[in-house]
């Protein structure tokens, strides 16, 4: 009897589920595995029982990890701390501006850095310290207003 696709459907559908079975019994790489002998015996890690680091991995792993950029003098977050509303930025752009394309970043006269997160590019009458809004947006996005140009564009911070 030859074999025909119809027969081969039910173990198609089946075969990719035994890959994330076996892949989900895979165990994570826990800190001995992650660092080097050296940090490892550094962070005092080689000094603890098979059981206390074990518990350690399962607890990091458990854990969310959180990369915090910027920091202020009491080791909070600087930009969108939580318990503060997103307030509007009005400044201007360092130097000379004539528009802009993805991935260009701007330095106000604060310090700050954005970058367009927009595709499209756009050009603009060539000024010195252009003056722009930054405010908060849907979903979490930041919009550029640039009243020279009368239009604004998608940025996010970068510094």
């Amino acid at each position: 009897m030859p074999i025909r696709p119809r027969h081969l459907l039910p173990f198609l559908l089946i075969l990719p589920l035994c890959g994330l079975t076996a892949l989900a019994q895979q165990p994570s790489n826990g800190l001995q595995q992650r660092m080097s002998s050296a940090e490892f015996k550094a962070a005092g890690l080689d000094k603890l029982s098979p059981q206390e680091l074990q518990n350690l991995d399962n607890w990091l792993s458990t854990h969310a990890k959180v990369k915090t950029k910027v920091v202020d003098s009491s080791g909070k977050p600087v930009f969108y701390a939580g318990d503060k509303s997103r307030s509007t930025i009005n400044s201007t752009i360092s130097g000379q501006f004539s528009g802009w394309s993805k991935g260009q970043s701007f330095t106000l006269a604060n310090n700050q850095q954005w970058e367009v997160t927009d595709p499209d590019p756009h050009s603009c009458r060539p000024s010195d310290h252009t003056a722009v809004k930054i405010s908060h947006s849907f979903m979490n996005f930041w919009m550029m207003y640039v009243p020279s140009c009368y239009t604004s564009v998608h940025v996010k911070r970068i510094r």
